[in-house]
């Protein structure tokens, strides 16, 4: 996985859009952030899964994912490291994340389904 394909990916989720956020590329829905690229450094990525799913992905792919430092990774902020990811375990987590923070509105649409 590249930083290019994790931009691809979450910006593939339904009206992703790009921003920024101390100084790290951030992707948003609705206003509020759901993945992030280039931390905690430019190896990385993050994803912000509820806790049960964050658990479910470090138990599972725990070479790829890790709970960030501090109150962050207690609130569901998932690492991801790009090299050790796959495309499909990535993209399962990108649509997971992007659930969690989407208006109600969105969540409902069929498109979502194959984003």
């Amino acid at each position: 996985m590249t930083a290019a394909e994790f931009r691809r990916l979450a910006l593939s989720m339904p009206q992703a859009t790009e921003s920024s956020h101390m100084e790290h590329p951030d992707f948003r829905v609705g206003g509020k952030i759901f993945a992030t690229l280039g931390y905690p450094d430019k190896e990385h990525g993050m994803v912000i899964l509820p806790p049960e799913e964050q658990e479910q992905f470090v138990r599972t792919h725990s070479t790829a994912f890790t709970p960030a430092k501090g109150a962050w990774g207690k609130r569901g902020s998932t690492t991801v490291r790009l090299k050790s990811v796959d495309t499909p375990i990535l993209q399962r987590a990108m649509e997971i994340a992007w659930r969690k923070r989407a208006p109600r509105r969105l969540v409902k649409l069929p498109s979502v389904e194959t984003a």
